[in-house]
């Protein structure tokens, strides 16, 4: 009987932690198949404003977009073989200063088509609370 109690104990400590902290959930989501099932009908059917989840690998480092709001640029290629180009606001969040091409990196943000593979942007909390806030992780460091 008291290991029951334990049990449920734990239940409930884990669902309000995942409750309290979406992030963590989000971390998770899109990582896998339906994801890039998300991403590649995504540009197939030339749709936008998608939030969307999943993970790459750094093939580009390109040179920051200095114009208006400052933009850190890079290429991921996902596991389905699409190209995304992360286009994450430096003025809003940290800059991942250590990245480097065969990084692996995680992401949650809107996806933009275009005809390359799209754009993966929003990668950053939103300081008026009117968008969902996205994030980048690399390194076991979160950016957001």
């Amino acid at each position: 009987m008291k290991k029951i109690a334990i049990l449920i104990a734990i239940v409930f400590s884990l669902y309000g932690y995942l409750q309290s902290n979406p992030a963590f959930i989000q971390s998770f989501a899109g990582q896998g198949t339906a994801s890039n099932q998300t991403l590649a009908s995504a540009f197939e059917n030339r749709t936008s404003n998608v939030q969307v989840g999943g993970s790459g690998i750094v093939i580009r480092k390109l040179a920051d977009d200095t114009s208006g709001s400052r933009h850190q640029k890079f290429i991921l290629k996902l596991s389905s073989g699409q190209t995304l180009l992360i286009s994450h606001n430096i003025d809003l969040a940290p800059r991942i200063n250590l990245l480097n091409k065969g990084d692996a990196v995680n992401f949650y943000g809107e996806y933009e088509w275009n005809s390359k593979g799209g754009v993966v942007h929003w990668t950053h909390h939103d300081p008026r609370g009117d968008h969902v806030g996205g994030w980048l992780k690399h390194n076991g460091e979160t950016y957001q």
